[in-house]
């Protein structure tokens, strides 16, 4: 399995930064994967791909495993870990 992880820090606190994820869930829902939020964690589900966000004060982290669906379909981690970067910190820019 190939991994993807992504830290952003902020500054605006767990809850306010989970209300800005709102859009990097509307790009998973797009894939057909979800976040099924327990308090401030959330797991990642959807086909070929599993993992975590967590959410504390200070930083927003995301840790996914691509299964052998994802590869498959011709996902690249490397290029889906810079694309999760650069929405995190637009999210969280300014």
């Amino acid at each position: 399995m190939a991994s993807v992880k992504v830290q952003q820090a902020h500054a605006v606190g767990a809850a306010v930064a989970k209300t800005k994820l709102t859009a990097f869930e509307a790009d998973l829902a797009k894939y057909k994967a979800r976040l099924d939020w327990s308090g401030n964690t959330a797991q990642v589900k959807g086909i070929g791909v599993s993992g975590t966000v967590q959410v504390t004060d200070a930083a927003v982290a995301v840790n996914l495993e691509l299964g052998m669906l994802a590869r498959a379909a011709g996902v690249d981690a490397g290029k889906l870990q810079n694309s999760i970067a650069k929405r995190l910190a637009a999210a969280f820019a300014g």
